[in-house]
């Protein structure tokens, strides 16, 4: 076996994560995630169960185990059936028409699925497994033995389901993987049944394979390792059916950068934050900001006391260096961060701002009453940074809206039943007035093709300006109708994205302000190009 500090990453992404809610790959998104996980630098790549359907057949025939630098392919199926041989098997054939060096074969360890499910006996299930193993491997193919439902059957009847991973090692299995399926075993369980395996099969690399339903398939994984398992699986993002697998970007960072093992190159590690975020465009999912390691807000800090806590030693609040896996400090900026935050936020745009200057602490109070009232600038950085501006008497208005009007009616003509919003605007630049009108789908888009009829005579830059998400936040619901709101609008050009934001009682009114705001900004931006 090899160093007892080697870990074998196996990812199931395109197998696994395939099966949560909301991803579906096409055959070059499979291509794309296979590559990228290469890149990680994962041992395994479990591809998808060619006998399950076309999509995934037509994937292992455009693919070839070369096209991987360092990773090996994997093709995933079930033992033969009761009835037949494994020679005869439809799966076992489909297995090798995949022509992977891998494969893994799954079977039954919790009796009641043997004789419940699959209505076999308990011998016919040990033959199952001994067979299908034997064979694979008589094609000179690594298997890889995944003990479905494992930590039940060991639970209820740890006699037979240690029999069940006997058979498969009887045979030749490479690796005998631990599967926790029901995703509910507690962390200490599954260290015991894992040590009492490795205890079992001293010659043989023991795996495991956790779910996530009680939210600890990483602390699994890690119990599992620590009682001798040297073979984690999981999917790089952490989704797949139900609650999903386990975290494989936090379970590899946890066990290379805490415990010490030896799970991908070195090297990779610093593009782990990357990597995470090529796999949620690929899978077309947002990564959620809160994921450990990977995530927008895992080195966020917001409170003003850990700010000047991390300035002063940053592993007083961090427990890895940000850089370590590629993430980078943020510094939130709110009613509770102080000048210590502050400062640190804006030095790189106004170094002029000191702690303890009159100005910072000006700054400061002028923050808190802004986010009294319903601003909330950790999403809209370049309203703040115009703010900060406008506070420090640093900034030139392009342009000022005098007077807008926007009227909406419901249209009921034949087809085109919805809402035919019309609005005016009226503004100022360089004192000379402009009036404009245009109509949309809603008030919104009919102020916002107003706002720019108006200024596109001045500014044709803002042809390339375009509007990305919307969203609308109430802000006192118990106000019901009367509540406050706030509106943040993400907007885009050819080069670059930005955030801004409006509170009004007035859902229009405020998404004017997040529109005068973005044009702003952008003709700041474009300014500073020059």
């Amino acid at each position: 076996m090899a160093s007892d500090k080697k870990i074998w990453v196996f990812d199931s992404t395109l197998r696994d994560g395939a099966q949560a809610r909301g991803i579906t790959f096409s055959t070059q998104d499979r291509i794309n995630m296979m590559h990228l996980l290469d890149e990680v630098g994962v041992d395994y790549i479990e591809a998808g169960n060619p006998a399950s359907n076309p999509k995934e057949r037509a994937f292992f025939e455009q693919v070839k185990p070369s096209d991987l630098k360092h990773a090996r392919l994997v093709a995933f199926g079930s033992t033969r059936r009761k009835t037949t041989q494994a020679e005869d098997d439809p799966g076992m054939a489909d297995l090798l028409a995949a022509n992977t060096p891998v494969v893994t074969i799954f079977g039954k360890s919790w009796d009641l699925h043997v004789t419940e499910v699959l209505g076999a006996t308990l011998e016919q299930n040990l033959d199952m497994i001994y067979d299908s193993v034997r064979y694979m491997k008589s094609k000179g193919l690594e298997v890889i033995y995944d003990a479905e439902h494992f930590f039940d059957g060991y639970k209820h009847n740890p006699e037979y389901a240690m029999k069940a991973l006997k058979a498969a090692a009887d045979a030749g299995a490479d690796c005998l993987a631990l599967c926790e399926t029901n995703g509910g075993a507690m962390p200490l369980a599954v260290f015991a049944a894992t040590q009492a395996v490795v205890s079992a099969h001293p010659n043989t690399l023991v795996g495991i394979h956790c779910h996530n339903d009680g939210e600890l398939a990483v602390a699994n994984s890690l119990m599992a390792v620590e009682a001798g398992a040297r073979h984690v699986q999981g999917t790089f993002l952490g989704f797949g059916e139900r609650c999903g697998n386990a975290n494989l970007s936090a379970l590899i960072a946890n066990l290379q950068l805490k415990l010490g093992y030896d799970c991908i190159p070195a090297d990779r590690m610093k593009n782990l934050y990357a990597r995470a975020h090529e796999a949620a465009e690929i899978a077309n999912i947002a990564l959620d900001e809160k994921m450990a390691y990977v995530g927008a807000d895992a080195f966020a800090h917001k409170a003003g006391m850990h700010i000047d806590g991390v300035n002063k030693v940053s592993h007083s609040f961090e427990h890895v260096r940000p850089e370590s896996v590629g993430n980078q400090r943020t510094f939130l900026l709110s009613e509770v961060a102080g000048q210590t935050a502050l400062v640190a936020k804006l030095a790189d745009r106004f170094p002029a701002l000191q702690k303890g200057a009159p100005e910072t602490k000006a700054l400061i109070e002028k923050l808190k009453e802004l986010e009294s009232q319903g601003y909330h600038f950790e999403g809209a950085e370049s309203s703040f940074e115009l703010m900060v501006k406008r506070h420090l008497g640093d900034f030139k208005t392009h342009f000022m809206v005098d007077h807008f009007k926007v009227i909406d009616e419901s249209a009921h003509d034949g087809d085109n039943e919805g809402v035919q919003a019309y609005a005016m605007v009226k503004v100022i630049v360089n004192g000379e007035a402009f009036i404009t009108a245009d109509e949309g789908n809603g008030p919104v888009n009919a102020l916002d093709k107003a706002l720019r009829s108006a200024l596109i005579n001045f500014f044709p830059q803002l042809k390339t300006l375009h509007l990305t998400d919307y969203r609308v936040r109430v802000l006192d619901s118990y106000h019901e109708t009367d509540a406050k709101v706030r509106v943040m609008i993400e907007w885009a050009d050819t080069t670059a994205s930005w955030t801004t934001l409006g509170v009004s009682f007035d859902v229009i009114e405020a998404s004017l302000a997040a529109m005068t705001d973005a044009i702003e900004y952008k003709l700041m931006k474009d300014e500073q190009k020059v």
